[in-house]
Order: C-alpha cells, then sequence, then structure tokens
C-alpha cells in the first residue's frame, strides 16, 4: 500500500513536470544585445530632436530676418524731416533820414517762425542752425538757434529773431523818395539745419537740411510790411 502511493505521487511529480514550461536562462550575449538596442533607441530619439529643435530655431531666425528686413524696408526706414517757414513778421522798424547827404539808414528786426517736423519712428536729433540774412549780396543779419530733438511723428515750432541792417549793403539811398513812396528791399536768407536720426541702430543716418528763402520788404513813411516770402527746402 505504501509502495504504491509512492509510486503514483513520483509519477504525478514526473507528469507535472513534463507539462510545465522550460524556463530558459538568459545568456551574456542576449544581454549585451538587448541594452544595445536600446541605446540605439534612445539614440535617435535625441537625434530627432535635436534635429527638429535645430529646424525650429533656423526657421525662426529666417522668419525674424524676414520680417525685419520688411521693416528696415518701410516702418523702420528714415524719412527726410520738413522744415517750413511758416511765417515771416517784422517786429520793429528803425528808420534815419538825413537830408544833409540824402542818406537813410534802415535797421529792421525780423522774426521767423520755423517749424521742424519729425515723420520718423525714432527721435531726429539737430545741432545749433544758423539762419543767414543778405541784401545784394551782402550779409546783413544772422540768426542762431539752439540745438534739441523732434520726437517720433512731432513737429517742433521755433521763433527765430534777427536785427537786419539793411544800410550795411547799400552805398546810398534817396531817403526822400523813399520815405515817400515806399521803396522794396529783396531780402534772401539761408537756413542749415544738421542733425541725425538712428532707429534702433537699424537704420542711422545724417541728416542736412537747407532752406532758401526770399523776402520783400516795403518800407514807406507810412507803413512797413513783408509783401511776399517765398521758401524751398531741400534735404540731403
Amino acid at each position: 500500500m505504501d509502495t504504491k502511493t509512492m509510486a503514483e505521487k513520483d509519477q504525478v511529480k514526473l507528469l507535472a513536470a513534463a507539462a510545465s514550461p522550460a524556463v530558459n536562462p538568459i545568456s551574456s550575449d542576449e544581454e549585451g544585445s538587448a541594452a544595445t538596442g536600446w541605446r540605439s533607441v534612445l539614440y535617435l530619439h535625441k537625434r530627432r530632436f535635436a534635429v527638429w529643435c535645430c529646424g525650429c530655431c533656423g526657421l525662426t531666425v529666417i522668419v525674424l530676418g524676414i520680417v525685419l528686413l520688411i521693416l528696415s524696408l518701410t516702418v523702420f526706414m528714415v524719412k527726410d524731416p520738413t522744415l517750413t517757414m511758416n511765417s515771416i513778421s517784422l517786429t520793429s522798424v528803425d528808420v534815419h533820414l538825413f537830408t544833409a547827404n540824402s542818406v537813410m539808414s534802415l535797421n529792421a528786426t525780423l522774426t521767423a517762425d520755423i517749424s521742424i517736423k519729425n515723420p520718423n519712428v525714432a527721435f531726429f536729433r539737430f545741432s545749433n542752425s544758423t539762419t543767414e540774412f543778405y541784401y545784394n549780396g551782402e550779409t546783413v543779419g544772422v540768426a542762431y538757434a539752439p540745438s534739441g530733438k523732434v520726437s517720433a511723428h512731432r513737429t517742433v515750432r521755433m521763433n527765430v529773431t534777427v536785427d537786419v541792417l539793411v544800410d550795411r549793403a547799400v552805398a546810398q539811398i534817396n531817403g526822400t523818395s523813399s520815405l515817400i513812396t515806399g521803396r522794396e528791399f529783396i531780402l534772401t536768407s539761408y537756413t542749415q539745419l544738421n542733425g541725425r536720426v538712428n532707429v534702433i541702430g537699424i537704420n542711422k543716418r545724417d541728416i542736412y537740411v537747407m532752406m532758401n528763402c526770399s523776402i520783400n520788404l516795403v518800407i514807406s513813411a507810412f507803413s512797413q510790411e513783408i509783401s511776399r516770402s517765398v521758401c524751398l527746402a531741400t534735404v540731403k
């Protein structure tokens, strides 16, 4: 009885061992191949990520370059400021008549209203400027204006006052007839304004604005006036 039982138990163990799946141990070569494959997958992922990042950075640089180029040719392009003589008026007139020599001495004070318009997106900075007045080709007065700046898309106005000594350029004037009938003096003026525009370091430009004016000054015993003034401005 016991012998049979032991034999049956051994048979059951043999059947169980035969029925159970075989477990094969992993060799060292197989482990090395698996590790190498995993490292290859990680390398491919890292390489793809690096290529993707480089591509995005390159595309961003190209887009920014195109945008800056368009802006530099449109919004950031340096435009010419405008110098305008809005008006010119007689502040005072000093006339002296010497009947003995028939010489009239004429001094006049002129006030010019000048405006500077800046159409750029950056400051327009300008240095000291001068306005010279001429009569018969001779300098009869010089006015000076201080340096300053004009904000973006703004206009600055300033008054320039000058004493014009017309008698310096006139050898002799018939005082009696001039005072009765009125005499016209044609003055010319030249204004030069030097400045610079710097648009965030992208566009820089030195600007020279010149303005020439012709002024008709009529003096008589009864009135003194500016009958006509014409100005033309150029930019370099």
